[in-house]
């Protein structure tokens, strides 16, 4: 590595001391600042420490009742005698309809400056960045623990976006990723060191850590200079040193997950080195995930080397658990069907009774699948597993501008055309959703991470009931 590459990755590392900052707060400005507005949150439903602190000045009653007890009720008898006494002597100089609600006005202040006090040694222990009220992490974490178990399974950048809107809804996301990819950065990784490839992983991590910007930032830095480092990201080499410490890539990922505070867990769909492979239309077999798509050729058959790999055993329990499963977005050949070839995936989401939903591409991919609709998306899905695994279809309802159609048509990229009636006829539900985010400024188009997860969620509960 060269020396004029070092003070930008030591500042890059020196941002990660902030990785466990707060999740965001969810609650507005004018709630969040009022002090009168934190004291009641603490009465809010589901905090469990009302029930506790109940507890507590039971226990504080029934102690004192044993004591008196104990005792014979003399020291009881005559702490209140001397009590009654002195309260008599206040009400000689001042009148008891004065005198009483100044004494109950100055205890219920004791007790709230001594509530606040504790909690706010509590949170300078616990929250020393002191950006966000105790009450409000309490409430947020169990908000969110209290949400369906999520499984999401594809790889790229699809998946990593739409985990970004997911983790604002529930902490229980598994995501399960592709280990297929066999170019760039975790190419090289691959075939030099023999690791499964880091990269979505990576991606994932960054995409559910609570700092996720910076983390984005950290993960994603490559180094431009130095023999063997250039064109690595950090977040690659982070996992492949992590699976060389811990073991395995599982438990790398495991172990990465704690100190980078992801909120829920990234799981390889297997353990096993794949390595894709395709038949095209004109004959040709295509070995590797990065070659597939350089071939420019039409995909009529996909398939991976080992055949059958075995499942994470931690991804088929996570695919019997789930309440909610969603498939992609993501490359269809390269990203989402790679999981898929997995027997025991494909089976445990064919034979679960969750709601399952695809979220299909808003455009084609040039070399994967040029002139493809929404059905044609789901047939292969179909056809590389053998039968449907998905409920129904996000197709995107909005029409991209007409800046971002010149821009892809030069990348002979254009809007996915949904035929609904062939959707129908597969027997699909279509849901149209206006998710999708385009730049202004270059015109790339992407699902917008928070509006694609908001929108999934709402069909999730609507489909949960029925």
């Amino acid at each position: 590595m060269s020396i004029s590459s070092l003070p930008k990755a030591l500042r890059v590392l020196a941002k990660a001391k902030q990785v466990f900052a707060l999740s965001r707060n969810p609650y507005p400005p004018s709630l969040r600042n009022g002090r009168v507005h934190q004291w009641f949150k603490w009465l809010a439903p589901g905090l469990l420490v009302k029930r506790w602190l109940l507890i507590s000045a039971s226990g504080v009653v029934l102690a004192t009742l044993g004591l008196a007890i104990w005792t014979g009720m003399t020291p009881i008898f005559f702490l209140l005698q001397l009590l009654r006494n002195f309260l008599a002597w206040i009400a000689e100089i001042v009148p008891n309809y004065v005198s009483g609600p100044i004494v109950i006005a100055g205890g219920i202040l004791l007790i709230l400056w001594g509530q606040t006090r504790s909690l706010n040694s509590i949170t300078q222990v616990l929250m020393p960045e002191g950006n966000e009220e105790l009450v409000d992490r309490l409430l947020n974490h169990r908000r969110l623990h209290r949400g369906p178990k999520i499984v999401a399974i594809g790889g790229g950048t699809g998946l990593s976006n739409l985990l970004r809107g997911l983790k604002d809804y529930s902490a229980k996301i598994t995501a399960i990723v592709t280990v297929a990819d066999d170019g760039g950065s975790s190419g090289r990784l691959r075939r030099e060191i023999g690791v499964l490839p880091p990269g979505d992983i990576r991606n994932c991590l960054a995409a559910l850590a609570d700092e996720e910007k910076l983390l984005t930032e950290l993960f994603q830095y490559r180094f431009q200079a130095g023999d063997g480092l250039m064109g690595h990201s950090f977040g690659n080499l982070f996992l492949t040193a992590m699976s060389d410490i811990a073991g395995d890539l599982e438990q790398a990922i495991a172990a990465s997950s704690k100190v980078l505070a992801v909120r829920g867990e990234v799981l390889p769909a297997t353990l096993s080195d794949v390595s894709l492979w395709a038949e095209l239309a004109d004959g040709r077999r295509i070995e590797g995930e990065s070659s597939i798509t350089k071939a420019n050729g039409k995909i009529i058959k996909i398939g991976c080397t080992p055949a059958n790999p075995p499942a994470l055993p931690k991804v088929a329990q996570a695919l019997r658990e789930a309440d909610f499963m969603i498939i992609g977005p993501g490359s269809l050949y390269t990203s989402v069907i790679p999981n898929l070839l997995v027997p025991e995936i494909a089976d445990a989401i064919a034979n679960s009774e969750v709601p399952r939903i695809y979220v299909c591409n808003i455009m084609t991919q040039p070399g994967e699948t040029d002139g493809y609709s929404v059905a044609d998306h789901i047939r292969a899905i179909d056809r590389a597993c053998g039968r449907p695994l998905f409920d129904a279809v996000v197709v995107q309802g909005k029409v991209p501008s007409a800046k971002a159609l010149i821009r892809y048509s030069q990348e002979n990229s254009y809007p996915v055309v949904l035929d609904r009636e062939a959707v129908t006829q597969l027997g699909r539900r279509v849901v149209i959703a206006n998710v999708m985010d385009e730049d202004e400024n270059t015109g790339l188009i992407r699902h917008n991470s928070q509006r694609l997860a908001g929108m999934l969620l709402r069909w999730y509960g609507r489909a949960h009931n029925i």
